[in-house]
C-alpha cells in the first residue's frame, strides 16, 4: 500500500479532524481574501459615488448657474459704455452723459464678435422739464437691444418702447394720475401711455421712456446717443472689468467703460457661492469615503492577523491530536521498514491538501462575504467583473498562503511523527 493510499484512508477514517483543519484554513484564508476584496469594493464604490455626485453636482450647478443668471438679470445692466471725452465726475453727479457718440457704435460693437458683454442697449438720456406737466423728469430714448448675430438669441432685459408710445416711472404716473392707454403730451408731441412701472426706489421712478428716434428728434440729437448699456457675461470670471475694457476699447477706441459695482459684486458673489457649494459637496463626499476606507483598513489590519494566528494555533493543535491518535500506526509503519522521511512526506502532504482545499474554499467564501457585506451596508451590489482584480492571481495567493500556513502550523507535529522510535511506541503499548 502506498503512502497516498494511506493518506486517503486516514482522511476518510478521521473525517472530523480533517474537516476541522480545512475549516480553520478556510477561515484564515477567507479573512484575508475578504479584507482585500472588501477594500477593493470600497474603492470601486467610492469611484462610482464620486462620479455620480460629480454628475449630480454638475447638473445642479448648471441649474444654479441658470437660476443665478436669471436672478442677476433682474439687477439690470451693470456695464455702461460712455464717450471717451465724458467727464466722469459730471457723469456721477448728473447720472447721464453730456457728451455724445454715434448711434451706430452699438451696431458696430454687436457685429464685432465681442464676447465679454451681452444685451447691448443704446440710449439717449437727459434731464428735462416736462412743460405740459410742469415737472422735471429724466427722458430716456431707447430702441431695444441690438441683436448680436454671433451669439445665440436671448431674451432681452427690457422690452423696447414702441414708436409713438411712452412708459412712465412710478412717481410720475402716480403723482400725475396717468393710466395705461391714456394719451399724454410731451414737448408738443402726443404719446400713448404704453406702460406704468412699479416702484423701484431709484431714478427710474421719475423717468419717462420713449422710442430712440423720437427722443433724438425732441432733444435735437439726430443719430446720436450718450450711453450704451450692457450686461457682463458670466463666462469671464471674477476679474472681468479689465477684460471688458480691453475688448470694447479695441472695438470702439473713442469710448470708456464703467462698471456699476454693486450689481457686479452681487453677480460675482452669487457665482462664487454656487461654485463653492459644488466643490465643498464633492470634497465632503470624498473625505467621507476615505475615512470609511481607513476605518475598514485599520479593522482588517487588526482582525486578520488575529484570525490567522488563531487558526494557525488551532491547526497545530489538530496536528498534535492527529499525531497522537496515529502513534500505533506510525510505530507499525516504522517497524515494517517505512523510513522517517516517508512518514514526513505523508504528514506534509496531508497539510498541503488541507491548504489547497481550505485556500480554495476561503477564496470563494471571502469574496462572497465581502460582496454580501458591501451590499447589506451600502445598498448596492458590485459585479465581480467590475472589481478590476486578477482573480487568478488572488486565488493563487489564497491557495499558496493557505498551504504555507497549514504546512508551517503542522510542521512541529510532523517532525514529532517522523522522529518517533517504533520500539518506544510498540514497547509502551505492551
Amino acid at each position: 500500500m502506498t503512502i497516498w493510499n494511506l493518506l486517503i484512508r486516514e482522511i476518510l477514517h478521521r473525517k472530523l479532524n480533517f474537516m476541522l483543519a480545512v475549516l480553520s484554513v478556510m477561515v484564515a484564508s477567507g479573512s484575508l481574501i475578504g479584507s482585500v476584496t472588501l477594500l477593493r469594493i470600497n474603492d470601486i464604490q467610492t469611484g462610482k459615488l464620486l462620479v455620480q455626485k460629480q454628475a449630480e453636482l454638475e447638473q445642479r450647478m448648471a441649474q444654479l448657474q441658470d437660476d443665478t443668471r436669471k436672478a442677476m438679470l433682474k439687477l439690470g445692466f451693470n456695464i455702461v459704455i460712455l464717450p471717451k471725452d465724458q467727464n466722469l465726475s459730471d457723469w456721477y453727479v448728473d447720472d447721464y452723459a453730456s457728451k455724445y457718440m454715434p448711434e451706430d457704435y452699438a451696431d458696430r460693437l454687436a457685429n464685432s464678435g465681442v464676447v465679454t458683454v451681452r444685451h447691448l442697449l443704446p440710449s439717449l438720456q437727459q434731464k428735462i422739464d416736462w412743460p405740459e406737466r410742469k415737472r422735471k423728469i429724466i427722458l430716456i430714448g431707447a430702441r431695444g437691444e441690438v441683436p448680436e448675430l454671433h451669439k445665440s438669441p436671448v431674451m432681452p432685459l427690457v422690452q423696447p418702447v414702441p414708436p409713438g408710445t411712452i412708459s412712465l416711472g412710478y412717481e410720475l404716473h402716480r403723482s400725475l394720475g396717468i393710466k395705461v392707454g391714456e394719451t399724454v403730451e410731451l414737448m408738443g408731441r402726443r404719446f400713448k401711455v404704453h406702460a406704468c412701472h412699479k416702484e423701484r426706489g431709484n431714478k427710474d421712478d421719475i423717468t419717462a421712456w420713449i422710442y430712440l428716434p423720437e427722443a433724438q428728434e425732441l432733444l435735437d440729437k439726430p443719430g446720436l446717443i450718450n450711453a450704451i448699456l450692457a450686461l457682463e457675461c458670466l463666462c469671464i470670471g471674477e476679474e472681468g472689468l479689465p477684460l471688458i475694457r480691453k475688448e470694447i476699447e479695441a472695438k470702439l477706441p473713442n469710448t470708456q467703460v464703467i462698471e456699476r459695482g454693486s450689481e457686479a459684486i452681487a453677480r460675482a458673489e452669487a457665482r462664487m457661492k454656487v461654485e463653492e457649494q459644488a466643490r465643498t459637496a464633492i470634497e465632503k463626499e470624498k473625505n467621507a469615503r476615505e475615512d470609511l476606507r481607513a476605518v475598514r483598513e485599520r479593522l482588517a489590519s487588526i482582525l486578520t492577523p488575529v484570525v490567522v494566528t488563531a487558526c494557525a494555533v488551532w491547526i497545530a493543535i489538530l496536528g498534535f491530536t492527529n499525531v497522537r491518535a496515529r502513534r500505533e500506526e506510525i510505530g507499525i509503519l516504522r517497524a515494517i521498514g517505512v523510513r522517517s522521511r516517508h512518514v514526513m512526506v505523508m504528514f506534509v502532504s496531508r497539510h498541503v491538501l488541507l491548504g489547497v482545499l481550505g485556500g480554495t474554499m476561503g477564496f470563494v467564501a471571502g469574496v462572497l462575504a465581502a460582496v454580501y457585506f458591501s451590499a447589506a451596508h451600502e445598498g448596492t451590489q458590485i459585479r465581480m467583473t467590475d472589481m478590476d482584480l486578477s482573480w487568478a492571481g488572488l486565488l493563487l495567493v489564497s491557495v499558496g498562503g493557505a498551504t504555507a500556513l497549514a504546512v508551517v502550523a503542522g510542521w512541529i507535529p510532523t517532525i514529532m511523527a517522523a522522529r518517533q522510535d517504533p520500539a518506544d511506541v510498540l514497547g509502551n503499548d505492551n
